[in-house]
């Protein structure tokens, strides 16, 4: 975990308080996870995961140096959280019933005639 100066656009304690906390944690040299939750990790971090795969979180939102670490923490953990539970099982592909696709040519059949119906109205010549 690292620390610097936090950013303030208004300018109250530029370089003069170190409160920003960065949390590195490397996800594939990390031998507490299991492959398939470092695989997901790296999917939900997104473009917090360097190329060399490590998680970079970063935290400014509060006005200590403690809070912040907690913060990150708890970033991460939630992170961990995410990636363990397993993935959702694949969709089930279904048909269209003969029915329903009855139905459909059926609304077509009756909007077509509706359509064929309509024009200039011709007199009894």
């Amino acid at each position: 975990m690292g620390t610097w100066a936090e950013i303030d656009l208004i300018g109250r304690n530029v370089n003069k308080v170190s409160t920003a906390v960065e949390l590195r944690f490397d996800v594939r040299g990390s031998p507490s996870l299991p492959n398939d939750v470092a695989i997901r990790l790296m999917k939900l971090g997104g473009r917090k995961i360097t190329l060399d795969g490590v998680l970079v979180l970063v935290a400014m939102t509060h006005r200590t140096q403690e809070r912040n670490r907690a913060d990150a923490l708890a970033r991460l953990l939630e992170l961990i959280r995410e990636a363990a539970k397993p993935p959702p099982p694949p969709r089930k592909k279904t048909k269209v019933s003969k029915a329903a696709k009855a139905r459909r040519v059926d609304s077509k059949v009756k909007r077509g005639g509706v359509k064929a119906t309509r024009g200039k109205v011709r007199g009894d010549d």
